[in-house]
């Protein structure tokens, strides 16, 4: 643990995406919050309600918003619930108030969110099982990464609507075009999908070419 940090000041730089230390005080017990809200979410006995799944996410994400007046059936709540993702057991997050969700987000088993930086999800966006979702980063000198007593950066994740991340997917800082096909280690595009009245891209007639 490290005592003598400003953590006001190094609060302001993990905000900025420049280099603080985590093993602070307040960042400490700020994860151990994250992580108590988790353990009650993951070990839930039984099968959960939307409205039960919409309060652990407030928890999770400590969102002290009131959730919307219950609706009359299952159905019906998951429309008045739409800004709370469904997501299954178990999930997991480093300080869980750097999420921001959009409308009707999928979030399936064993994701993980490492929120750092901020990480938005965009609407209708589906996780697939398995997906990890990074946004902070170490120093790679040795002498200034320093174990837990060195310190660490961060950067944001931003996801858009309408995103599918398939299972196992690891997700970093940086930029993806909308509507492409991205797979690969390293990230390669793949292909660009094409819209409705979108002009299709020209075909070069190479059947005379020696």
């Amino acid at each position: 643990m490290l005592f003598d940090v400003n953590e006001e000041d190094n609060l302001a730089r993990m905000q900025r995406g420049e280099l603080y230390y985590a093993f602070t005080p307040q960042l400490t017990a700020d994860r151990r919050r994250a992580r108590q809200a988790l353990s009650r979410f993951n070990h839930y006995p039984g099968e959960l309600t939307r409205r039960q799944m919409a309060e652990h996410w407030k928890e999770i994400t400590n969102d002290g918003r009131p959730l919307p007046p219950p609706a009359s059936t299952e159905d019906e709540e998951d429309e008045v619930l739409h800004e709370y993702p469904w997501i299954e057991q178990p999930f997991r997050a480093d300080y869980g108030t750097n999420i921001n969700v959009g409308s009707n987000v999928f979030i399936n088993f064993n994701c993980t969110i490492i929120d750092s930086s901020p990480v938005s999800i965009g609407s209708r966006t589906l996780l697939g099982p398995n997906v990890s979702i990074y946004s902070g980063g170490h120093p790679l000198e040795p002498e200034i990464r320093n174990g837990t007593y060195g310190p660490e950066f961060g950067a944001p994740v931003t996801i858009g609507e309408d995103c599918w991340l398939g299972g196992n997917v690891v997700i970093l800082p940086g930029n993806v075009p909308e509507y492409h096909v991205v797979a690969g280690n390293p990230a390669r595009i793949i292909r660009k999908l094409e819209r409705p009245g979108e002009p299709k891209p020209e075909v070069k007639d190479c059947s005379n070419v020696a």
